[in-house]
């Protein structure tokens, strides 16, 4: 992926967020950045919600099976005073927090911390997936992720439930979704 070309602060912190759909690469762009922090020799942090245990408990895991060693939180609010000492802090899917992860993301800004949070942008009904548009709104940077539809092969910005629950959150990965595109997506009837 190319660099985009925008200029970095200077003596400040800022937001970065990568949001998408399910197989679109967020979390496989978390770990690029946060690797290149490291590189730099930047002190980092990586935060994972408890909820999410598809893969590993104690790293974030993308689909792709790249991963970093993460710090497991039941809430937002728990990170802060675990990531004192970083320079750059990274927060992975960031929908299975509460909106209070966009009030914590700008005290650690404010700080002059970078933060970048990857997470789902909508939901399985195609609604904005709280505080993901929070977050949009208040981001310096801002990557759209899309995947590819898996029934006709354009881009997809869709996350398909395959399953018949009607809960917002349902943890799961290939088993319970699929990408879809605008065309293809069949919101459900609930």
């Amino acid at each position: 992926m190319e660099e985009t070309l925008h200029s970095t602060p200077k003596n400040t912190g800022w937001i970065e967020v990568i949001a998408g759909c399910m197989f679109s690469g967020k979390t496989e762009e978390l770990i690029r950045r946060m690797r290149r922090a490291q590189i730099a020799r930047q002190k980092i942090a990586i935060f994972k919600p408890r909820i999410d245990n598809r893969y590993s408990s104690s790293h974030i895991v993308s689909h792709s099976e790249q991963s970093l060693s993460s710090t497991v939180v039941d809430d937002a609010s728990e990170i802060p005073a675990l990531s004192r000492d970083a320079h750059v802090i990274g927060i992975d899917e960031g929908q299975f927090f509460k909106n209070d992860l966009v009030k914590v993301c700008e005290q650690l800004a404010n700080e002059g911390k970078r933060v970048i949070v990857a997470g789902l942008d909508q939901d399985y009904r195609g609604v904005p997936f709280d505080p993901m548009p929070h977050l949009l709104a208040v981001a310096e940077y801002i990557t759209k992720t899309l995947a590819i539809c898996v029934v006709c092969g354009n881009p997809a910005d869709r996350t398909q439930r395959l399953t018949q629950s009607h809960e917002r959150v349902v943890v799961g990965a290939k088993d319970v979704y699929e990408a879809r595109c605008r065309h293809c997506f069949q919101p459900p009837t609930d």
